[in-house]
């Protein structure tokens, strides 16, 4: 398949970027992120991390860039966890849930001031997360089968890990929807809702903006069913190989996010 589409770069306002796989892998940060953010910086964009990860907060990821070296306020971030508890917000202000993750879901959860209950809950919402036990995935299963409706934070059926794959959230989920028969609604990407929601952040336009990642089934999709241009980076779990089993491909292929800076700085020279 031969990808010939480019972009500029520095026509466009708004960037849409995932974080691992092209911004980190684990706890390394990836080459030309650097140079990446700094020419954002420089070039005055709108920039907005967008995560499937459930488990941080945007404060935690903040942290973690810290950690690497990179200045990346928290009002940068925008999670699987946050677009759970806006759409339950939306759906049904007050309502309370039984929930299976980490902090950056039941914080989200919180703030969005919906109350946990283990009892008779409106929802069953799973992130990942090391509390998800056969007792936890038992007691969802029969909070479902009592009338709870079925939320996923996303639908990544595996991550990295330094040592091969983690189960996603769709595979935590996937022997609750079997053994109740119940279908999970997600609301990570590739929900048009966390996108659309992304961009009223960055305030700009879908064809304004960029969507940035290295997976064809959550960031690509997402990015084109929005109307951005989609950027597919080899630096996390695609190759080019990837390319061939989709039906749908990406605006232009790169190495990673730094050749995003060099070509936005040799098309400016180039004028």
């Amino acid at each position: 398949m031969n990808i010939n589409t480019t972009i500029d770069f520095n026509e466009k306002k708004g960037f849409v970027c995932d974080m691992d796989g092209v911004i980190y892998h684990g706890n390394q940060i990836l080459n030309g992120v650097r140079e990446f953010i700094q020419w954002l910086h420089d070039e005055k964009k709108e920039y907005l991390f967008l995560t499937n990860n459930s488990g941080y907060t945007p404060r935690e990821l903040n942290q973690k860039l810290a950690r690497m070296g990179l200045d990346v306020s928290e009002e940068h971030f925008y999670t699987s966890a946050l677009a759970t508890a806006a759409f339950l917000k939306n759906q049904a202000p007050g309502c309370s849930v039984f929930a299976i993750g980490e902090a950056g879901l039941l914080n989200a959860l919180y703030d969005a001031g919906i109350t946990m209950n283990d009892v008779n809950p409106d929802y069953v919402v799973v992130g990942e997360g090391r509390s998800y036990s056969l007792d936890t995935l038992t007691k969802a299963i029969n909070l479902v089968l009592k009338g709870a409706k079925l939320i996923g934070a996303n639908s990544d059926v595996s991550g990295p890990i330094e040592n091969g794959i983690a189960p996603g959230c769709r595979a935590l989920v996937a022997p609750i929807e079997m053994a109740t028969g119940t279908q999970a609604y997600f609301c990570g990407k590739p929900n048009p809702l966390m996108m659309r929601t992304g961009l009223n952040l960055l305030g700009c336009h879908s064809a304004e903006a960029v969507m940035v990642g290295d997976r064809m089934d959550t960031d690509v999709i997402s990015g084109m069913e929005s109307g951005m241009s989609t950027v597919l980076v080899l630096s996390g779990v695609s190759t080019r190989e990837t390319l061939k089993t989709y039906a749908y491909r990406p605006s232009i292929v790169l190495n990673g996010v730094g050749d995003i800076a060099a070509m936005a700085r040799a098309h400016k020279k180039a004028e």
